[in-house]
């Protein structure tokens, strides 16, 4: 059982690392783009069929359900964006610079909000969610981190939202945005696991 969990993880950490290679070194960006969405598809595909294998949890347990709809969000979102960015190279489809904004606002506020819902329920695991360091070592600080983004992820889109109409630099928005989503629950999660960690030494 073990060495197959073993191999099932190095096959994913094998295309993802494959991924990053042909994004690097294909230059041709169409052949580029459909090299890239196939295997990430492929990854996630193999994360899915083999989540109660990775993670230990049943089968029949609700928590694989939870991690089920995850992994199939993030292959629907993968597929929308790899599907844009393939029909935008071929020109099949166009989009003024005010709804290439609209559109990339719409897919990340689908993820925050998804990640609202779904966080708070989602079993610890080392494949899908919040994955920082003292996330993936303890259980305690899992769900500390997951309660979190439960909490902000709303108040986030709405700032989001307040952002982009107000600020004309959409990019430096999304990375303040993603800054704060990231960060609140991060740095809460890192002072709980570190006092729970010292409390332990004591």
């Amino acid at each position: 059982m073990l060495l197959k969990v073993n191999r099932k993880r190095g096959l994913i950490l094998w295309l993802s690392f494959l991924t990053m290679l042909i994004a690097l070194l294909v230059q041709n960006e169409r052949v580029s783009i459909l090299l890239v969405g196939r295997s990430i598809l492929i990854t996630v595909a193999i994360l899915y069929r083999n989540l109660a294998l990775l993670t230990g949890i049943t089968t029949n347990d609700l928590r694989i359900r939870i991690l089920r709809i995850t992994t199939l969000f993030h292959i629907g979102i993968f597929i929308v964006g790899i599907g844009c960015a393939f029909l935008l190279v071929l020109n099949t489809i166009t989009f003024s610079e005010n709804e290439e904004k609209m559109f990339a606002m719409g897919l990340i506020t689908c993820v925050i909000l998804f990640a609202g819902i779904v966080s708070p329920k989602l079993p610890y695991n080392k494949h899908t969610g919040l994955r920082l360091p003292w996330t993936v070592q303890d259980e305690d600080t899992w769900n500390v981190a997951h309660r979190i983004i439960g909490y902000i992820s709303f108040p986030v889109v709405l700032l989001y939202f307040a952002c982009t109409w107000t600020i004309a630099n959409f990019e430096v928005v999304t990375l303040f945005i993603m800054v704060i989503w990231i960060g609140i629950p991060g740095g809460i999660s890192f002072a709980f696991f570190r006092k729970k960690m010292r409390g332990k030494l004591k």
